[in-house]
């Protein structure tokens, strides 16, 4: 029997529970396979429930142990339970006390939603919906409430317990043997922020005092002997807190913030109130082991989840339709601080490119959603790049629309009005307006519409009247389940460049609202036309992305060069680069499956050229616009009949020109610029290394000796990020030492579980013909994990992600090796399972023998009679 999709729930559906609980005391005594949860909850009706109506409560694989009622055991015809629900048939009318015991086996929980052990530490997951794997409970956001939580486990395996809010009280038991500890969280939460961690941990404390000047103590607790890669983590963490207390005016609410460390977790980070549980992967860190994109995304992990106390934790959602609210927020947020503490400009290519390489391809395909979704199936689903990433967009226009005050206004009014209440998109937006005067009615749309809006640009220079008109459109394309969309209010940073280079003052401006350099696209078609303009300028729309839309311009080569050498905004800058770049790597591969020979354009040469010697230009800036477009980058720019392999054929020829034209400047910039001293994981020595490895990458192509210099990086390297480099390139350049760094590696290593992954993740992305092969044997390796989350995902992601060219095999071996591996972690670990399942997302856009091989795979995973409803859900929307 073919296992069913999910029932929809929809947003219209709303409902606030009948009931609600306003306390909860947890006993929780810990044992591997027989965890007992004593549950008393205070319960109340609602004024507007009828009396009578039964009290429903959430419950996930439970075994029920006894229910009393005010104390008092409860008959077996007054409730009905199962392991997924219980309903108490007939409530009191008035407020009164439900008691439950339930019993949970966390060491068979592979699904690590719940209460679970992870390396012998006792550790929980409860969003979205976990909290019903601990006890019966109202599992929703809007029922907030008061905990209590007293932990019981033996003293010799669980010296540490710790629960969410403050440490209120601990002791021994009678025994000797067994101890207890009682937390106290005293502000109101939904279930899906509850936590609780139990183990043998070590500690690494520091302390912040607050604006206020109120004394935190903060923890950080891992695995014994990694404290010595907790610092950055901790420095991270109380910049986070001031930076969040001198730009937010937000203060830290406890005395004790906790972080803990585990190896086991499917998420990156969650934010339970007063107590993070985190991925290890995004707290550890030294120079032998990490990258420095590994210490900048510590970084943003750290500032993210920190960042929800506030977004997400004292104001919450009142709904899962809601997540946007507190997860676009946030990372609009986090970003802010990263853009802080590192380049601005720098930040926001490198966030808008994960953006167009991640968010796009789903508002392009089956998977594409609102914002704030209007329906769902399973809502693990949804935590998505649409939600966090385009959410963090939205929010950033609204801040360009309203200015940097009023905006700043505005939040003050939402964190003062919402302190303590789980809402919605419609009162965050109301605040802005309240605090503004602005209507926002039109801009809502951004939350309610799918789909990635194309604005098409024309222009015309009228010499004889000094006019430079635009004609803009704007439409955003059909995606599954919406009709066409209605225009967005669309914010244009914008310049006109005059003939040296330098923006011309705008004077005077026809057919749209302008503010300082912002143009406000509205409507479906616009004209602007701008006066006072003595010589045709060169446009220079969009800038710093001020909106997720593709831009439709047929711009002149020349301009882009003209931008690329003159623009003052350091991402249009950037952008016009890879715009040249991707002229010509479009047209390449377009030759290559022709085949004719492919011949590369002198502009994108000369252009990388004068971008790897401009000083005035900082050298991670350089080294970003130096990374030519990827190849599911190209795959989005042509769109349809996409052949991956043309597509890695026609960059591997303009990387080998590039280098081949500019091989002696590569050559000096790969040996010169290796920071001296000491690693340090600043910004400046990062932009160092990654513009030195980035020469690296086309001298690796194109300069005599090419795989001795390369070797000779990895074996001196004194730092993970240039040894990791260097070893990419062995392996994917296939040069001839690449199994013996492989060896080395794996050596130096094999006890070190996140450089491990790095090991994995390097061979499962290799675009070599025998990289499906090579995973399989990787599957079989001693130290592969098939239930570690973070070793799957290096393996199997980062193959059917990162490898286009392997992943769609013409012989279809790369997808069947994904849909196997999908349908095999789906019986232990649903989640893990449906996120590699979306690697098919854009399985439409490829040839038509490609398509057919990739449909085939997915249809073979929907046929699986006891598919979970995660993957379910995946896979219907995928092949619909």
């Amino acid at each position: 029997m073919r296992s069913e999709t999910a029932p929809a729930i929809r947003l219209e559906d709303y409902n606030p529970p009948a009931y609600r609980i306003d306390t909860v005391y947890l006993n929780v005594e810990l044992e591997p396979k027989a965890t007992l949860v004593t549950a008393t909850m205070s319960v109340h009706r609602q004024p507007e429930t009828a009396e009578g109506t039964p009290l429903v409560l959430d419950g996930d694989e439970l075994t029920l142990k006894a229910l009393k009622l005010n104390g008092e055991p409860l008959p077996a015809s007054a409730f009905a339970a199962s392991d997924d629900r219980l309903e108490l048939r007939t409530p009191p009318g008035e407020p009164f006390e439900l008691t439950l015991e339930t019993e949970i086996d966390p060491d068979a929980n592979t699904k690590l939603m719940g209460l679970y052990r992870s390396s012998g530490t006792y550790c929980t997951q409860c969003e979205a919906e976990g909290f019903r794997r601990i006890t019966y409970f109202l599992d929703r956001p809007d029922n907030l409430a008061v905990y209590t939580t007293r932990l019981v486990a033996p003293k010799a395996t669980c010296p540490v317990l710790l629960a969410n809010g403050n440490p209120a009280e601990t002791g021994d038991l009678e025994t000797g043997s067994r101890h207890y500890a009682v937390w106290h969280d005293p502000h109101p939460k939904p279930a899906y922020l509850f936590a609780l961690v139990a183990g043998d941990l070590a500690r690494v404390t520091d302390t912040f005092t607050t604006a206020s000047g109120r004394p935190v103590t903060l923890n950080i607790y891992v695995e014994h002997g990694k404290q010595d890669r907790c610092g950055w983590a901790m420095d991270s963490l109380k910049r986070s807190m001031r930076w969040d207390e001198e730009v937010f005016g937000l203060e830290y609410d406890l005395d004790v913030f906790n972080i803990v460390a585990v190896s086991d977790f499917n998420m990156g980070a969650m934010e339970n109130k007063g107590l993070n549980i985190f991925n290890d992967k995004y707290v550890l860190a030294d120079p032998e082991t990490a990258t420095d994109q590994d210490y900048a995304n510590i970084e943003a992990v750290i500032a993210h989840e920190y960042f929800h106390n506030w977004t997400g934790n004292r104001i919450t959602c009142r709904d899962w339709f809601q997540l946007c609210l507190k997860e676009g927020l946030t990372v609009f947020r986090d970003q802010e601080f990263s853009s802080d503490m590192r380049s601005r400009a720098v930040k926001r290519i490198s966030d808008v490119r994960l953006l167009k390489s991640h968010q796009f391809p789903e508002d392009a395909g089956p998977l594409a959603h609102p914002v704030r979704p209007k329906i769902y199936h399973e809502i693990n689903n949804f935590y998505t790049a649409t939600v966090y990433e385009k959410g963090a967009e939205v929010v950033r226009m609204l801040k360009t629309l309203l200015g940097d005050d009023a905006f700043r206004a505005g939040l003050d009014l939402y964190f003062d009005r919402h302190d303590g209440d789980a809402t919605t998109i419609e009162a965050f937006l109301a605040c802005f307006e309240d605090a503004t005067g602005s209507d926002l009615s039109r801009f809502s749309l951004w939350y309610e519409q799918a789909g990635t809006p194309v604005v098409t640009v024309e222009t015309e220079y009228d010499p004889g009247r000094m006019t430079f008109e635009l004609s803009l459109s704007q439409e955003i394309p059909p995606v599954p389940g919406q009709k066409t969309g209605k225009p967005a209010v669309i914010p244009l940073r914008f310049g006109l460049l005059g003939p040296n280079g330098e923006d011309l003052e705008v004077t005077s401006a026809e057919g749209a609202q302008i503010s300082g350099d912002v143009l406000i696209l509205d409507q479906a078609r616009q004209k602007v036309r701008f006066g006072n303009i003595a010589s045709r300028p060169v446009l220079s729309l969009l800038r710093g992305f001020s909106a997720p839309v593709r831009l439709d311009q047929q711009q002149d080569p020349q301009d882009l060069v003209f931008l690329a050498a003159h623009d003052r905004d350091p991402f249009n800058r950037w952008q016009a680069v890879q715009d040249i770049a991707m002229q010509d790597l479009v047209r390449l591969t377009a030759l290559h499956g022709d085949g004719h020979p492919p011949v590369c354009s002198r502009n994108v040469i000369d252009v990388f050229g004068a971008t790897l010697r401009d000083m005035s230009l900082d050298e991670a800036l350089r080294a970003l616009a130096l990374t030519l477009p990827g190849e599911a980058d190209i795959a989005q720019e042509i769109g349809k009949n996409v052949n991956p392999d043309h597509i890695h054929a026609a960059r591997a020829v303009l990387r080998r020109e590039i280098g081949r034209a500019h091989v002696a400047a590569f050559l000096e910039q790969a040996t010169e610029l290796v920071p001296a001293g000491a690693y340090a994981p600043d910004a400046a020595s990062a932009g160092k290394r990654a513009l030195a490895n980035r020469a690296l990458h086309y001298c690796a192509v194109s300069a005599s000796g090419a795989a001795g210099i390369v070797l000779e990086r990895f074996t001196s390297a004194d730092n993970m990020t240039d040894r990791l480099a260097a070893l990419t390139l062995l392996v994917h350049d296939a040069m001839p030492a690449k199994d013996e760094a492989l060896e080395q590696y794996r050596a130096r290593y094999e006890h070190n579980s996140l450089a491990m992954d790095k090991w994995f993740m390097t061979q499962a992305t290799d675009p070599g013909p025998e990289t499906v092969e090579k995973v399989r044997d990787l599957m079989i390796h001693p130290l592969y994990d098939p239930t570690n989350p973070n070793r799957v995902r290096a393996l199997l992601q980062s193959f059917a992600t990162g490898n286009p060219t392997q992943f769609a095999r013409p012989d279809g071996a790369g997808f069947e090796l994904i849909a196997e591996s999908a349908l095999e972690i789906d019986k232990r670990n649903p989640q893990v399972a449906s996120r590699l399942l979306t690697s098919f997302r854009s399985w439409r856009a490829l040839d038509p023998q490609r398509s057919a091989l990739a449909e085939s795979a997915l249809l073979r995973v929907s046929s699986y009679e006891n598919l979970s409803r995660d993957s379910r859900d995946i896979v219907d929307r995928s092949l619909q």
